[in-house]
């Protein structure tokens, strides 16, 4: 279970990380991830979008999740957002602080393993946080 201060749940939090994040595409899904401090974000933007669903301190991320009924019937639905559920609450921690993200998963997703959902998140999440400009030290070993 994703604790509730790390769910989106408003229409306008889905649309802010869907809108002005970035996006990383995958043969299972698609992770859009949207930062506080991204400069594309307009200053009113981040503060009404992000800042007023956080307690006092440093903002959490936050992840939604969007299964259409193309993926499939209700059970596949559900069991591919309890598995996507659970790889993204174990990634939450390597999230820039007040990060926004919406993983939106595909119709393969439905006959996908746990292993190969876990591949594409893994490798979507690398993408857009290597393309990230900061002047935070490297997340990943060396080349």
């Amino acid at each position: 279970m994703l604790p509730s201060e790390n769910r989106l749940r408003r229409r306008q939090d889905f649309a802010t990380a869907v809108k002005r994040g970035r996006r990383a595409g995958r043969p299972l899904l698609v992770v859009h991830l949207s930062r506080e401090d991204d400069p594309r974000q307009g200053q009113a933007d981040r503060t009404s979008d992000i800042r007023p669903h956080v307690a006092e301190g440093t903002p959490s991320a936050r992840a939604g999740f969007v299964v259409s009924k193309a993926v499939g019937p209700a059970v596949v639905r559900n069991l591919v957002k309890r598995r996507l559920r659970h790889l993204v609450r174990d990634r939450l921690s390597r999230l820039p602080a007040g990060s926004l993200i919406v993983v939106r998963a595909l119709p393969p997703a439905a006959s996908a393993s746990y292993q190969d959902l876990e591949r594409d998140l893994d490798a979507a999440l690398k993408r857009l946080l290597r393309a990230e400009p900061t002047a935070a030290a490297p997340t990943g070993a060396g080349r």
